[in-house]
Protein backbone atom coordinates (compact mmCIF):
# COMPACT_ATOMS: atom_id res chain seq x y z
CA UNK A 1 0.00 0.00 0.00
CA UNK A 2 0.81 3.48 -0.81
CA UNK A 3 1.61 6.36 1.90
CA UNK A 4 -0.41 9.01 2.99
CA UNK A 5 -1.47 10.73 -0.62
CA UNK A 6 -0.72 14.40 -1.27
CA UNK A 7 -4.71 14.86 -0.36
CA UNK A 8 -7.50 12.92 0.62
CA UNK A 9 -9.18 13.45 -2.91
CA UNK A 10 -7.15 10.45 -3.92
CA UNK A 11 -9.74 7.16 -4.73
CA UNK A 12 -9.92 3.97 -3.26
CA UNK A 13 -8.94 1.99 -5.85
CA UNK A 14 -5.67 4.14 -6.71
CA UNK A 15 -4.39 3.09 -2.99
CA UNK A 16 -4.70 -0.84 -3.71
CA UNK A 17 -1.25 -2.57 -4.32
CA UNK A 18 -2.58 -6.02 -4.26
CA UNK A 19 -5.42 -8.29 -4.30
CA UNK A 20 -7.36 -8.61 -0.94
CA UNK A 21 -6.81 -12.31 1.21
CA UNK A 22 -9.94 -13.89 0.95
CA UNK A 23 -11.67 -17.53 1.55
CA UNK A 24 -14.57 -19.05 2.29
CA UNK A 25 -16.85 -18.53 5.16
CA UNK A 26 -16.73 -22.17 5.87
CA UNK A 27 -12.73 -22.14 5.83
CA UNK A 28 -11.45 -23.37 9.36
CA UNK A 29 -9.87 -20.42 11.51
CA UNK A 30 -6.22 -22.69 11.80
CA UNK A 31 -6.04 -22.87 7.84
CA UNK A 32 -7.27 -18.80 7.39
CA UNK A 33 -4.47 -17.91 9.89
CA UNK A 34 -2.12 -19.86 8.05
CA UNK A 35 -3.08 -17.85 5.12
CA UNK A 36 -2.68 -14.46 6.78
CA UNK A 37 0.38 -15.62 8.21
CA UNK A 38 2.42 -16.69 4.88
CA UNK A 39 0.73 -13.54 3.18
CA UNK A 40 2.12 -11.36 6.11
CA UNK A 41 -1.67 -9.83 6.04
CA UNK A 42 -3.47 -8.21 8.62
CA UNK A 43 -7.18 -8.78 7.82
CA UNK A 44 -8.67 -11.75 5.73
CA UNK A 45 -11.82 -11.42 3.59
CA UNK A 46 -14.96 -13.72 3.68
CA UNK A 47 -16.25 -14.19 0.54
CA UNK A 48 -19.87 -15.84 -0.43
CA UNK A 49 -19.90 -18.20 -3.80
CA UNK A 50 -20.90 -15.31 -5.89
CA UNK A 51 -17.59 -13.50 -4.71
CA UNK A 52 -19.57 -10.75 -2.60
CA UNK A 53 -18.29 -10.42 0.69
CA UNK A 54 -19.77 -12.08 3.53
CA UNK A 55 -17.02 -10.84 6.61
CA UNK A 56 -13.90 -9.65 7.86
CA UNK A 57 -11.45 -10.90 9.93
CA UNK A 58 -8.89 -9.02 11.75
CA UNK A 59 -6.21 -9.04 14.17
CA UNK A 60 -8.84 -7.71 16.56
CA UNK A 61 -11.32 -10.21 16.07
CA UNK A 62 -8.03 -12.84 16.64
CA UNK A 63 -7.60 -11.08 19.87
CA UNK A 64 -11.36 -10.99 20.81
CA UNK A 65 -12.89 -14.02 19.80
CA UNK A 66 -10.33 -16.73 19.11
CA UNK A 67 -7.33 -16.18 21.49
CA UNK A 68 -9.71 -14.72 24.64
CA UNK A 69 -11.86 -17.31 24.20
CA UNK A 70 -9.44 -19.60 23.39
CA UNK A 71 -11.93 -20.90 20.88
CA UNK A 72 -11.31 -24.26 18.45
CA UNK A 73 -9.76 -23.69 15.70
CA UNK A 74 -10.79 -26.34 13.55
CA UNK A 75 -14.25 -24.08 13.93
CA UNK A 76 -15.27 -22.46 10.46
CA UNK A 77 -14.57 -18.93 10.17
CA UNK A 78 -17.98 -17.74 9.77
CA UNK A 79 -17.84 -18.72 13.47
CA UNK A 80 -15.64 -15.78 14.68
CA UNK A 81 -15.75 -12.98 11.41
CA UNK A 82 -17.04 -9.57 11.51
CA UNK A 83 -20.17 -9.79 9.25
CA UNK A 84 -21.85 -7.93 6.81
CA UNK A 85 -18.35 -5.77 6.41
CA UNK A 86 -18.49 -1.81 5.48
CA UNK A 87 -17.84 -1.37 2.33
CA UNK A 88 -17.03 1.87 -0.20
CA UNK A 89 -16.94 1.64 -3.99
CA UNK A 90 -13.64 2.25 -5.98
CA UNK A 91 -13.72 5.27 -6.99
CA UNK A 92 -14.97 6.45 -3.67
CA UNK A 93 -12.04 8.89 -1.57
CA UNK A 94 -9.95 8.50 1.44
CA UNK A 95 -11.68 11.53 3.18
CA UNK A 96 -14.91 9.27 2.55
CA UNK A 97 -13.22 6.18 3.99
CA UNK A 98 -12.09 8.30 7.04
CA UNK A 99 -15.23 9.71 7.35
CA UNK A 100 -16.61 5.86 7.41
CA UNK A 101 -13.77 4.32 10.36
CA UNK A 102 -14.33 7.47 12.35
CA UNK A 103 -17.98 7.62 12.29
CA UNK A 104 -18.34 3.54 12.49
CA UNK A 105 -15.51 2.93 14.76
CA UNK A 106 -13.56 0.70 12.39
CA UNK A 107 -9.86 -0.16 10.93
CA UNK A 108 -10.76 -1.40 7.90
CA UNK A 109 -13.09 -0.76 4.38
CA UNK A 110 -13.70 -3.09 2.04
CA UNK A 111 -13.47 -1.77 -1.76
CA UNK A 112 -15.73 -2.90 -4.49
CA UNK A 113 -16.18 -2.26 -7.86
CA UNK A 114 -19.50 -0.48 -9.42
CA UNK A 115 -21.00 -4.38 -9.99
CA UNK A 116 -20.40 -4.60 -6.47
CA UNK A 117 -17.01 -7.62 -6.72
CA UNK A 118 -13.92 -7.02 -3.86
CA UNK A 119 -10.90 -4.82 -5.38
CA UNK A 120 -9.13 -4.94 -2.06
CA UNK A 121 -9.19 -3.61 1.28
CA UNK A 122 -8.03 -0.20 2.93
CA UNK A 123 -6.59 0.13 6.23
CA UNK A 124 -6.26 3.02 8.90
CA UNK A 125 -2.64 2.12 8.77
CA UNK A 126 -2.92 2.86 5.11
CA UNK A 127 -4.84 5.75 4.55
CA UNK A 128 -2.56 7.95 7.26
CA UNK A 129 0.39 6.30 8.58
CA UNK A 130 0.02 9.10 11.39
CA UNK A 131 1.01 6.31 14.01
CA UNK A 132 -1.35 6.55 16.61
CA UNK A 133 -2.90 9.84 15.39
CA UNK A 134 -5.16 7.91 13.13
CA UNK A 135 -8.99 9.15 12.73
CA UNK A 136 -10.58 5.62 14.05
CA UNK A 137 -7.45 5.52 16.69
CA UNK A 138 -8.99 9.40 18.15
CA UNK A 139 -12.57 7.83 17.67
CA UNK A 140 -12.55 4.78 19.74
CA UNK A 141 -10.01 7.05 22.14
CA UNK A 142 -13.38 9.32 22.61
CA UNK A 143 -15.63 6.72 22.69
CA UNK A 144 -14.24 5.03 25.59
CA UNK A 145 -13.06 8.41 27.43
CA UNK A 146 -14.59 8.34 30.85
CA UNK A 147 -13.26 11.49 32.70
CA UNK A 148 -11.92 14.86 31.25
CA UNK A 149 -8.31 14.29 31.37
CA UNK A 150 -8.84 11.56 28.43
CA UNK A 151 -11.20 13.61 26.32
CA UNK A 152 -8.42 16.76 26.67
CA UNK A 153 -5.45 14.41 25.39
CA UNK A 154 -7.85 13.50 22.40
CA UNK A 155 -8.76 16.90 21.51
CA UNK A 156 -5.05 17.77 21.47
CA UNK A 157 -4.84 14.81 18.76
CA UNK A 158 -7.58 16.34 16.85
CA UNK A 159 -5.68 19.38 16.51
CA UNK A 160 -2.10 17.39 15.78
CA UNK A 161 -3.60 15.72 13.39
CA UNK A 162 -5.32 18.55 11.85
CA UNK A 163 -2.10 20.48 11.59
CA UNK A 164 -0.65 16.99 10.23
CA UNK A 165 -2.93 17.26 7.24
CA UNK A 166 -2.55 20.92 6.52
CA UNK A 167 1.47 20.65 6.17
CA UNK A 168 0.55 18.28 3.72
CA UNK A 169 -1.70 20.36 2.03
CA UNK A 170 -4.95 18.61 2.29
CA UNK A 171 -7.77 20.95 0.56
CA UNK A 172 -9.81 23.00 3.27
CA UNK A 173 -13.68 21.60 2.37
CA UNK A 174 -12.16 18.46 3.29
CA UNK A 175 -9.95 19.25 6.26
CA UNK A 176 -12.67 21.27 7.96
CA UNK A 177 -15.56 18.50 7.43
CA UNK A 178 -12.68 15.87 8.93
CA UNK A 179 -11.78 18.22 12.01
CA UNK A 180 -15.72 18.72 12.32
CA UNK A 181 -16.83 15.22 12.30
CA UNK A 182 -13.98 14.68 15.16
CA UNK A 183 -15.22 17.47 17.20
CA UNK A 184 -18.61 16.65 17.16
CA UNK A 185 -17.61 13.26 18.47
CA UNK A 186 -15.65 15.29 20.84
CA UNK A 187 -19.19 16.93 22.12
CA UNK A 188 -20.86 13.94 21.75
CA UNK A 189 -18.99 12.01 24.20
CA UNK A 190 -18.79 15.03 27.01
CA UNK A 191 -22.43 15.01 26.71
CA UNK A 192 -22.86 11.27 27.23
CA UNK A 193 -20.92 11.60 30.52
CA UNK A 194 -22.70 14.54 31.30
CA UNK A 195 -25.92 13.59 31.13
CA UNK A 196 -25.30 10.34 32.90
CA UNK A 197 -26.95 9.91 36.17
CA UNK A 198 -28.38 13.09 36.35
CA UNK A 199 -31.99 11.97 36.09
CA UNK A 200 -33.15 13.84 33.06
CA UNK A 201 -33.68 10.61 31.43
CA UNK A 202 -37.22 10.73 30.28
CA UNK A 203 -36.59 14.14 29.46
CA UNK A 204 -36.50 14.88 25.39
CA UNK A 205 -33.84 17.43 24.85
CA UNK A 206 -31.21 18.05 21.60
CA UNK A 207 -27.71 19.81 22.09
CA UNK A 208 -27.71 22.42 18.85
CA UNK A 209 -24.40 23.17 17.32
CA UNK A 210 -24.69 26.99 15.38
CA UNK A 211 -22.10 28.66 13.84
CA UNK A 212 -19.25 27.46 12.08
CA UNK A 213 -19.42 23.92 14.15
CA UNK A 214 -23.05 24.02 12.49
CA UNK A 215 -21.82 24.63 9.27
CA UNK A 216 -19.29 22.04 9.40
CA UNK A 217 -16.56 24.83 8.84
CA UNK A 218 -14.86 24.62 11.75
CA UNK A 219 -10.57 25.62 11.91
CA UNK A 220 -8.17 25.56 14.47
CA UNK A 221 -9.37 28.91 15.63
CA UNK A 222 -13.15 28.42 17.29
CA UNK A 223 -15.49 29.32 20.18
CA UNK A 224 -18.47 27.56 21.45
CA UNK A 225 -21.64 28.51 19.43
CA UNK A 226 -24.42 26.03 20.91
CA UNK A 227 -27.82 25.53 22.20
CA UNK A 228 -29.94 23.34 23.68
CA UNK A 229 -33.68 22.62 23.04
CA UNK A 230 -36.24 20.15 24.90
CA UNK A 231 -40.03 19.79 25.02
CA UNK A 232 -41.29 19.72 29.20
CA UNK A 233 -42.76 16.49 30.38
CA UNK A 234 -46.40 16.49 30.39
CA UNK A 235 -47.32 18.53 34.25
CA UNK A 236 -44.40 20.35 33.75
CA UNK A 237 -43.51 23.40 32.68
CA UNK A 238 -40.18 24.70 30.55
CA UNK A 239 -38.68 26.63 33.59
CA UNK A 240 -38.64 24.29 35.67
CA UNK A 241 -37.17 21.93 33.14
CA UNK A 242 -34.58 24.53 32.51
CA UNK A 243 -33.61 24.88 36.36
CA UNK A 244 -32.19 20.90 35.63
CA UNK A 245 -30.91 21.26 32.55
CA UNK A 246 -28.74 24.28 32.75
CA UNK A 247 -26.27 23.68 34.97
CA UNK A 248 -25.83 20.04 33.18
CA UNK A 249 -25.48 22.57 29.79
CA UNK A 250 -22.48 24.53 31.74
CA UNK A 251 -20.42 21.18 33.22
CA UNK A 252 -20.26 20.81 29.52
CA UNK A 253 -19.44 24.62 28.13
CA UNK A 254 -16.57 23.96 30.56
CA UNK A 255 -15.70 21.01 29.81
CA UNK A 256 -15.71 22.11 25.88
CA UNK A 257 -13.70 25.13 26.77
CA UNK A 258 -11.17 22.95 28.95
CA UNK A 259 -10.83 20.90 25.35
CA UNK A 260 -9.60 23.97 23.54
CA UNK A 261 -12.93 25.61 22.47
CA UNK A 262 -13.35 28.69 24.35
CA UNK A 263 -16.32 30.48 26.07
CA UNK A 264 -18.30 32.17 23.70
CA UNK A 265 -17.62 36.30 24.16
CA UNK A 266 -21.70 36.73 23.52
CA UNK A 267 -22.69 33.34 25.59
CA UNK A 268 -24.45 31.86 22.66
CA UNK A 269 -23.80 28.68 24.62
CA UNK A 270 -26.64 26.47 26.34
CA UNK A 271 -25.48 27.26 29.74
CA UNK A 272 -26.92 30.12 28.95
CA UNK A 273 -30.85 30.56 29.60
CA UNK A 274 -31.57 32.63 26.50
CA UNK A 275 -30.22 29.34 24.75
CA UNK A 276 -32.27 26.79 26.61
CA UNK A 277 -35.32 26.93 25.53
CA UNK A 278 -38.23 24.32 24.86
CA UNK A 279 -39.30 24.06 21.41
CA UNK A 280 -41.97 26.29 22.10
CA UNK A 281 -39.65 29.19 22.90
CA UNK A 282 -37.35 28.35 19.83
CA UNK A 283 -40.16 29.17 17.82
CA UNK A 284 -41.25 32.40 19.46
CA UNK A 285 -37.72 33.70 19.23
CA UNK A 286 -37.21 32.83 15.51
CA UNK A 287 -40.74 34.43 15.39
CA UNK A 288 -39.79 37.76 16.69
CA UNK A 289 -36.04 37.72 14.52
CA UNK A 290 -38.36 36.51 11.89
CA UNK A 291 -41.44 39.28 11.97
CA UNK A 292 -40.02 41.83 14.19
CA UNK A 293 -36.74 41.92 14.40
CA UNK A 294 -34.77 44.96 12.54
CA UNK A 295 -31.54 44.96 10.48
CA UNK A 296 -29.44 44.99 13.46
CA UNK A 297 -30.90 42.15 15.27
CA UNK A 298 -30.80 39.95 12.45
CA UNK A 299 -27.42 40.32 11.67
CA UNK A 300 -26.64 39.19 15.58
CA UNK A 301 -28.73 36.15 14.89
CA UNK A 302 -27.32 34.91 11.81
CA UNK A 303 -25.35 32.32 12.91
CA UNK A 304 -28.50 30.85 15.39
CA UNK A 305 -30.37 29.87 11.45
CA UNK A 306 -27.00 27.20 10.76
CA UNK A 307 -28.45 24.84 13.40
CA UNK A 308 -27.96 20.93 13.39
CA UNK A 309 -28.45 18.83 15.92
CA UNK A 310 -25.64 17.48 17.73
CA UNK A 311 -26.68 14.81 21.00
CA UNK A 312 -30.04 14.24 22.00
CA UNK A 313 -33.52 13.84 20.13
CA UNK A 314 -32.22 15.04 16.68
CA UNK A 315 -36.38 15.34 15.59
CA UNK A 316 -36.87 18.25 17.35
CA UNK A 317 -34.22 19.80 15.49
CA UNK A 318 -35.73 18.10 12.83
CA UNK A 319 -39.17 19.77 13.71
CA UNK A 320 -37.35 23.09 14.52
CA UNK A 321 -35.80 23.40 10.70
CA UNK A 322 -39.09 22.22 8.89
CA UNK A 323 -41.24 25.18 10.94
CA UNK A 324 -38.55 27.75 10.06
CA UNK A 325 -38.69 27.11 6.75
CA UNK A 326 -41.86 27.22 6.01
CA UNK A 327 -42.65 29.88 8.09
CA UNK A 328 -39.48 31.76 5.87
CA UNK A 329 -41.04 30.86 2.67
CA UNK A 330 -42.30 33.79 0.99
CA UNK A 331 -41.48 36.31 3.89
CA UNK A 332 -39.86 39.14 1.82
CA UNK A 333 -39.22 41.50 4.64
CA UNK A 334 -37.04 39.02 6.70
CA UNK A 335 -35.56 38.05 3.48
CA UNK A 336 -34.72 41.62 2.31
CA UNK A 337 -33.30 42.31 5.99
CA UNK A 338 -30.89 39.45 5.52
CA UNK A 339 -29.62 40.77 2.39
CA UNK A 340 -28.78 44.10 2.97
CA UNK A 341 -27.04 43.04 6.07
CA UNK A 342 -25.17 40.96 4.02
CA UNK A 343 -24.53 43.53 1.37
CA UNK A 344 -23.10 45.93 4.01
CA UNK A 345 -20.26 43.63 4.30
CA UNK A 346 -18.70 44.23 0.88
CA UNK A 347 -15.56 42.63 -0.96
CA UNK A 348 -12.60 44.51 0.32
CA UNK A 349 -11.54 45.29 -3.19
CA UNK A 350 -9.83 48.68 -4.03
CA UNK A 351 -10.18 51.00 -7.17
CA UNK A 352 -6.87 52.13 -6.76
CA UNK A 353 -4.88 49.41 -4.25
CA UNK A 354 -6.03 45.73 -5.09
CA UNK A 355 -7.41 45.36 -1.01
CA UNK A 356 -9.09 47.91 1.12
CA UNK A 357 -7.52 47.44 4.84
CA UNK A 358 -7.91 48.21 8.38
CA UNK A 359 -7.00 47.19 11.60
CA UNK A 360 -5.32 49.88 14.10
CA UNK A 361 -1.74 49.44 15.77
CA UNK A 362 0.00 46.22 14.81
CA UNK A 363 -2.97 45.12 12.99
CA UNK A 364 -3.19 48.27 10.70
CA UNK A 365 -3.08 47.57 7.03
CA UNK A 366 -4.81 44.40 7.24
CA UNK A 367 -7.65 42.58 6.54
CA UNK A 368 -9.38 40.08 8.46
CA UNK A 369 -9.94 36.62 5.99
CA UNK A 370 -13.05 35.41 7.94
CA UNK A 371 -15.34 38.30 8.20
CA UNK A 372 -14.27 40.11 4.91
CA UNK A 373 -13.78 37.04 3.53
CA UNK A 374 -15.21 33.91 3.87
CA UNK A 375 -18.16 35.48 5.59
CA UNK A 376 -18.83 37.19 2.07
CA UNK A 377 -20.02 33.64 0.95
CA UNK A 378 -21.21 32.51 4.34
CA UNK A 379 -24.46 35.12 4.14
CA UNK A 380 -25.49 34.87 0.76
CA UNK A 381 -25.21 30.81 0.63
CA UNK A 382 -27.21 31.17 4.37
CA UNK A 383 -30.14 33.51 2.46
CA UNK A 384 -30.18 30.99 -0.59
CA UNK A 385 -30.81 27.95 1.50
CA UNK A 386 -33.26 29.87 3.65
CA UNK A 387 -35.36 31.32 0.98
CA UNK A 388 -35.04 27.19 -0.96
CA UNK A 389 -36.13 26.01 2.51
CA UNK A 390 -33.03 23.88 2.33
CA UNK A 391 -32.02 21.87 5.53
CA UNK A 392 -28.41 22.33 4.42
CA UNK A 393 -26.16 23.69 6.39
CA UNK A 394 -22.75 23.80 5.05
CA UNK A 395 -21.66 26.77 2.68
CA UNK A 396 -21.24 25.06 -0.28
CA UNK A 397 -23.85 22.59 0.38
CA UNK A 398 -26.11 25.63 0.30
CA UNK A 399 -24.20 27.14 -2.86
CA UNK A 400 -25.13 23.84 -4.86
CA UNK A 401 -28.65 23.45 -3.53
CA UNK A 402 -29.17 27.55 -4.48
CA UNK A 403 -27.33 26.09 -7.87
CA UNK A 404 -30.39 23.41 -8.45
CA UNK A 405 -33.82 26.11 -6.24
CA UNK A 406 -32.89 28.80 -8.41
CA UNK A 407 -31.57 27.22 -11.62
CA UNK A 408 -28.44 28.93 -11.16
CA UNK A 409 -25.28 28.30 -13.78
CA UNK A 410 -23.21 25.33 -11.85
CA UNK A 411 -20.21 26.75 -13.53
CA UNK A 412 -20.86 30.16 -11.73
CA UNK A 413 -21.72 28.41 -8.91
CA UNK A 414 -19.11 26.48 -9.04
CA UNK A 415 -16.38 29.62 -9.03
CA UNK A 416 -18.31 30.95 -6.43
CA UNK A 417 -17.30 27.40 -4.22
CA UNK A 418 -14.13 27.67 -4.90
CA UNK A 419 -12.92 30.99 -4.12
CA UNK A 420 -14.59 30.08 -0.58
CA UNK A 421 -12.69 27.18 -0.72
CA UNK A 422 -9.32 29.29 -1.14
CA UNK A 423 -10.45 31.73 1.12
CA UNK A 424 -10.50 29.09 3.95
CA UNK A 425 -7.85 27.27 2.61
CA UNK A 426 -5.55 30.87 3.33
CA UNK A 427 -7.13 31.36 7.04
CA UNK A 428 -5.62 27.23 7.88
CA UNK A 429 -2.19 28.65 6.14
CA UNK A 430 -2.42 31.25 8.66
CA UNK A 431 -3.28 29.54 11.35
CA UNK A 432 -0.47 27.13 10.27
CA UNK A 433 2.01 29.93 10.60
CA UNK A 434 0.63 31.46 13.81
CA UNK A 435 0.86 28.33 15.38
CA UNK A 436 4.89 27.58 14.02
CA UNK A 437 5.91 30.45 15.08
CA UNK A 438 4.33 30.58 18.74
CA UNK A 439 1.90 33.47 17.71
CA UNK A 440 -1.76 33.69 19.04
CA UNK A 441 -3.89 32.22 15.96
CA UNK A 442 -5.88 35.11 13.92
CA UNK A 443 -7.39 35.61 10.84
CA UNK A 444 -5.92 39.13 9.94
CA UNK A 445 -3.30 39.13 7.14
CA UNK A 446 -1.32 41.73 5.46
CA UNK A 447 -1.89 41.40 1.90
CA UNK A 448 1.93 42.56 0.85
CA UNK A 449 2.86 39.43 3.17
CA UNK A 450 1.40 36.97 1.06
CA UNK A 451 3.24 35.21 -1.80
CA UNK A 452 1.91 36.71 -5.32
CA UNK A 453 -0.10 33.67 -6.32
CA UNK A 454 -1.96 33.85 -2.91
CA UNK A 455 -2.68 37.73 -3.63
CA UNK A 456 -4.10 37.01 -7.39
CA UNK A 457 -5.93 34.05 -5.51
CA UNK A 458 -7.42 35.98 -2.85
CA UNK A 459 -8.61 39.05 -5.48
CA UNK A 460 -10.14 36.92 -7.60
CA UNK A 461 -11.79 34.89 -4.58
CA UNK A 462 -12.98 38.28 -3.36
CA UNK A 463 -14.13 39.37 -7.17
CA UNK A 464 -16.34 36.42 -7.22
CA UNK A 465 -17.98 37.82 -3.92
CA UNK A 466 -18.58 40.44 -5.32
CA UNK A 467 -20.35 38.60 -8.53
CA UNK A 468 -22.14 36.54 -5.90
CA UNK A 469 -23.69 39.76 -4.01
CA UNK A 470 -24.97 40.90 -7.23
CA UNK A 471 -26.81 38.42 -7.61
CA UNK A 472 -27.62 38.11 -4.25
CA UNK A 473 -29.07 41.92 -4.54
CA UNK A 474 -30.73 41.06 -8.06
CA UNK A 475 -32.99 37.77 -6.26
CA UNK A 476 -33.77 39.32 -2.80
CA UNK A 477 -33.20 42.88 -2.65
CA UNK A 478 -36.94 43.47 -4.58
Amino acid sequence: MSPLPETLTTRLSSLLRRAPVTCPPDTPIRAALGMMRRDKVGSILLVDADGRPAGVFTLNDLRDRVAAEECDLDRPMSTVMTPNPFCLDGDATALEAALAMAQRLIHHVVVTSAEGGILGVVSEKDLFALQRLGVGHIAATLAEAENLDALVGAAADIRRLARMFMAQGLEAEQLTRLVSELNDQLAQRILYLAFADTGLEDVSWCWLALGSEGRFEQTLLTDQDNGLIFVPPAGTDAESLRERLLPVARRVNEWLAACGFPLCKGEIMAGNPKWCLSLEEWQNTFSDWLFRGDAPVLLNASIFFDFRPLAGDTSLAVTLREWLNEKIKGNRRFLKQMTLNALGNRPPLGLVRDFVTDGEGEAAGTLDLKINGATLFVDAARIFALAAGSAETTTAGRLRAAAAAWKLDEAEVGGWIVAFHLIQGLRLRLHLQQLAQDQPLGNRVNPDDLSTLDRTFLKESLRQAKKLHGRLESYFQF
